[in-house]
């Protein structure tokens, strides 16, 4: 039956489909070590992470876990830098590494048929690396160089002060990088954290792409051989937030022609019934491009070039925080305006068409992620690293298709109230 091209096909909104996330595979190396898999793609390229308890939560010392993530790879027992660097090159891979508030986390991209010649390298970095010398100090000079160009920057400056404004200095969601901190790391440091936290009996490894049962046995040729030495992760101490002004301007540059606003306050993590609801308003009130705050700041005031407000959920704690650089002389008029569409969420309910729109949006988004390997790891693993299952996903679903107008005023009546707000402007 031929297709008549004079008819237009049906649109449908995104809210009318099905959403299913594709079955992962879980299996046990024979060390005991859990791996999570799953078979999607149709190009052979592969992507494992291997996922430690080693971010900032962990460190005694700060700026540790940082520089742990960054040195893994420059230098091992069997090899140097350059002979990892090289070979990695060799065989078009990609080895990344990252430490972030909670976890930090080894990627590997490559393409499949050379996983039986990358999987040793990956293991001897991630059990004999030797942190040299030489290449901590030039991290440390390299991070300081950095350090002193951003802290010009008064988004730079902003960015740290709001965390630190949020959940105190000293808290490792509130840390930020400092000269003093840099200069005091030793290897020494480096070497402890990386014993104690990248210990192979706390790993979780998860491996996706057009993945195949040989593909399985290859890691496990590697990985399910490797001694395993039960390593206590100790839980974190640290000093309670002090009290801080909840407004605060600084002044970074005198010439500065532009501001940096932060907006904030804490909001519970992904286990909280309040959360997947918050996705909702918030992208309604700064989460896309069609939002309140860009609709009003950007098209209407031409304040900036982009305002957004987003929900960063960590395993212990979270934020909602709005951004946005101005003109220096709009900074105040930007942050009157941002409080103002706070209250028009309270106070009026969001019209059926403008809501339909963020669930098209929000929904659409997850269409694509669920077209692409790389991307359904990406959310079996976020589901798994914080003790979900599947049904929080089909939950999410619902909630997006579902929720109202009135609750999502509710919700902006418990949630967006100015006077819980942190509020940093940087000049």
């Amino acid at each position: 039956m031929s297709i008549d091209r004079t008819i237009a096909p049906a649109i449908h909104d995104a809210i009318e489909f099905d959403y299913k996330l594709p079955p992962l595979n879980t299996e046990t190396l024979n060390n005991g070590l859990p791996l999570y898999w799953i078979d999607a793609g149709v190009q052979d390229v592969v992507q494992i992470d291997w996922v430690f308890p080693a971010g900032l939560w962990f460190e005694k010392k700060e700026a540790i876990a940082h520089a742990t993530a960054g040195l893994l790879k420059n230098g091992t027992s069997k090899h140097t830098a350059e002979q990892i660097s090289e070979a990695l090159e060799f065989y078009g891979a990609q080895l990344k590494t990252s430490a972030g508030n909670d976890l930090a986390t080894v990627s590997l991209y490559s393409l499949t048929k050379h996983l039986p010649a990358l999987l040793p390298m990956v293991l001897e970095i991630l059990t004999e690396s030797i942190f040299p010398e030489h290449e901590v100090e030039l991290y440390k000079r390299n991070v300081i160089q950095r350090l002193l160009v951003n802290l010009r920057q008064c988004d730079f400056v902003a960015n740290q002060k709001i965390d630190a404004q949020l959940f105190g200095e000293h808290h490792p969601y509130g840390r930020f990088t400092r000269r003093e901190t840099i200069e005091a790391i030793k290897q020494e440091d480096l070497v402890a954290f990386y014993k104690g936290h990248y210990s192979l009996a706390n790993v979780r490894m998860f491996m996706g792409g057009r993945v195949t049962a040989e593909d399985v046995k290859h890691l496990n040729d590697v990985f399910g051989k490797a001694a395993l030495v039960p390593t206590p992760v100790e839980p974190v101490v640290f000093e309670p937030k002090s009290k801080t002004e909840r407004v605060q301007h600084i002044s970074n540059d005198p010439d500065g022609v532009q501001g940096a606003i932060r907006i904030g306050r804490l909001f519970p993590n992904r286990h909280h019934p309040d959360y997947t609801p918050m996705v909702v308003l918030n992208t309604l009130f700064g989460g896309y491009f069609g939002s309140r705050l860009m609709s009003n700041i950007r098209e209407d005031k031409g304040y900036t070039y982009g305002i957004h407000s987003s929900l960063s959920p960590e395993i212990n704690g979270g934020s909602l925080i709005i951004q946005t650089e101005t003109g220096r002389d709009v900074t105040q008029a930007a942050v009157t305006e941002i409080y103002k569409e706070m209250e028009l969420l309270c106070n009026e309910p969001a019209d059926d068409e403008e809501l339909l729109l963020v669930k098209n949006y929000l929904l659409g988004s997850i269409l694509g992620d669920l077209d692409g390997p790389f991307s359904i790891l990406q959310r079996w693993r976020t589901l798994i690293l914080n003790g979900f299952t599947e049904e929080q996903f089909n939950r999410n679903i619902n909630i997006y298709k579902n929720i109202t107008a009135a609750e999502l005023q509710q919700l902006a009546k418990k949630y967006l109230v100015k006077e819980e707000f942190f509020e940093i402007v940087v000049i």
